[in-house]
């Protein structure tokens, strides 16, 4: 799939609406609804389980291969091996799932992302695999604006809403281990 622009795209109204309802997202631990990996640029796979670890981040993802964010030897930073994104806000967002590339993100669940809740450092468990929630802000690539529309990106993009982590969230991999569809992703 490619970066298509959406026929129907969300308005700010309707996601003005359903920010309570993002934000009543359980807290402590939330069920795992997608898992996704990206084989190359614009293809997904949604496979039921995905294999994480600390040397290559998601097995099956070209992220780490071609990173957008490096470390100063040209390695990929590690703390972007993992994107989470909330459910709810993807139920929002991904109307034409039929022609339009879903977002990326490695983990969609139905959890609270909120700094408030998942400040800076804090562990999660994901399956066997444990993730710590990083402080590089997930802020989504020019793609999100054309695939989502331009009220989604503004919606999720502006400085003062931040904390919020609408568009999601990135962790490092601590605990090699494995991820499968309908586990709990737990504060730890």
């Amino acid at each position: 799939m490619t970066a298509r622009t959406p026929a129907n795209p969300v308005t700010a109204a309707e996601l003005d609406a359903a920010l309570a309802d993002v934000l009543a997202a359980p807290r402590a631990a939330g069920g795992i609804r997608m898992l996704c990996a990206r084989p190359k640029p614009n293809k997904r796979d949604f496979p039921d389980r995905l294999t994480l670890s600390r040397d290559g981040g998601v097995t099956g993802d070209f992220e780490m291969s071609r990173p957008w964010l490096e470390l100063p030897d040209g390695g990929p930073d590690p703390r972007i091996q993992v994107s989470v994104m909330s459910a709810r806000v993807l139920d929002l967002v991904w109307r034409e799932r039929d022609y339009i590339a879903h977002p990326g993100d490695n983990i969609v669940v139905d959890m609270n992302l909120t700094e408030e809740n998942l400040p800076t450092g804090t562990l999660l468990q994901a399956g066997t695999a444990v993730l710590r929630v990083s402080d590089v802000p997930n802020e989504g690539c020019a793609k999100w604006k054309v695939r989502c529309g331009r009220a989604a990106y503004d919606w999720t993009s502006p400085p003062d809403r931040a904390h919020l982590r609408l568009r999601g969230l990135f962790c490092s991999i601590e605990q090699d281990g494995v991820v499968t569809l309908g586990d709990a992703l737990r504060r730890l």
